[in-house]
């Protein structure tokens, strides 16, 4: 499959909004659920001045996306695993009475021919109404997400959104607005990614692009493949080769004023590796900034390593360390494009999107700078 990318300015999506109602009620509890190639997630959260405040979520690879580039559907196993997750997440909903939510899926559920058949099971199954959004949708919602994290003397923006079945790429230019409104200006864009209406300042998105390769397909491309530093090498030669109709690929761009924020599992690993974390720690990850040369001293260790290794090292937990050579790829892959110093981390994505397009829509967020 060739990348995604719209064609002109009538190409961009049109974010669906709801009417803010007339009297908003901030103790509202609000659900996000992003069911993934590989995991299924979801945050109940509830708003806390121009943020939230996480009340309960969950986390579970399903492997949705298992078998999918062979057969070009969802096989029965990976649906059931993935009803036996989404029941979780329903009863989770009632237990927190959540009556906001949006429960979307992605790349797997985009390009499955019997994913109608797998929506409607899961509707039969647990209640549960998922949403299939477009490439466009989900790139949106992750930028938002990342707003918080954008610095002040940020000039041009990259986003890099690594899913299991897709990658989303999102270029941004907020040169021209000023440094204590940059990050306000992003979380805008939930009206789109086209000329904004609104009467404040606003991002300008240069380009963006999905590429469907994420970890798992990436991966499946290239199972064949026994040798691993071979493998690792072909896979990010491949992902780069997807990259050159993103129109900032072929421009020079200028270190100072740009800044790389990368969203993903594959991401905070390698950021957790960084840190020797042995447990995880969002407060460690969520927003450190990595040289380039830590990146690559981090994956060189995975390649020395080896798959068994890998398996067992504690920083990589064992629901990541089949696919965290096909993210680092791609990880490599860009920072190869965009020579950078520095890649700011994100533990935070699609989820966390959702949750500040509904809440910004129903008017029950503070305005400020974050």
């Amino acid at each position: 499959m060739t990348p995604k990318r719209p064609e002109g300015a009538g190409a961009f999506p049109k974010a669906v909004e709801t009417l803010a109602p007339e009297a908003p009620d901030p103790s509202r509890l609000y659900a996000a659920l992003d069911l993934g190639t590989n995991s299924c997630r979801m945050l109940i959260a509830q708003p806390k001045g121009n943020q939230f405040h996480v009340v309960d979520s969950f986390s579970k690879s399903v492997q949705l996306g298992a078998g999918l580039e062979a057969t070009g559907r969802l096989s029965r196993a990976s649906m059931a695993r993935t009803v036996q997750a989404l029941r979780i997440c329903r009863k989770k909903l009632e237990k927190h009475k959540v009556t906001s939510m949006r429960l979307v899926a992605t790349e797997a559920c985009r390009r499955a021919t019997n994913a109608d058949h797998f929506i409607a099971h899961v509707k039969r199954e647990t209640g549960l109404a998922l949403e299939v959004i477009e490439t466009e949708e989900e790139a949106r919602l992750a930028v938002i997400s990342c707003a918080p994290l954008v610095s002040m003397r940020t000039d041009q923006l990259l986003v890099v959104d690594i899913g299991g079945g897709s990658t989303e790429l999102v270029w941004i230019d907020i040169s021209g607005l000023d440094p204590r409104d940059r990050s306000r200006a992003i979380m805008r864009l939930r009206r789109g990614f086209g000329p904004q209406s609104s009467p404040f300042p606003s991002a300008r998105v240069v380009d963006w692009i999905s590429v469907p390769l994420g970890v798992a397909t990436l991966r499946e491309q290239f199972n064949d493949v026994e040798d691993d530093a071979a493998r690792f090498a072909l896979m990010s030669w491949f992902f780069e080769e997807n990259l050159i109709g993103f129109k900032p690929y072929a421009s020079e761009q200028i270190r100072e004023g740009f800044q790389i924020i990368g969203t993903s599992g594959t991401v905070t690993t390698v950021a957790a590796s960084h840190l020797g974390l042995r447990r995880y720690d969002r407060n460690k990850v969520d927003g450190l900034r990595m040289s380039s040369d830590q990146i690559d001293k981090v994956i060189r260790s995975y390649l020395a390593m080896g798959p068994a290794g890998r398996r067992s090292d504690p920083r990589i937990g064992r629901d990541r360390h089949a696919l965290i050579m096909s993210g680092a790829a791609i990880l490599q892959a860009l920072l190869r494009s965009w020579p950078t110093d520095q890649l700011s981390v994100a533990d935070r994505g699609l989820r966390e999107g959702l949750l500040y397009a509904q809440m910004a829509a129903d008017g029950v967020l503070e305005d400020g700078p974050f």
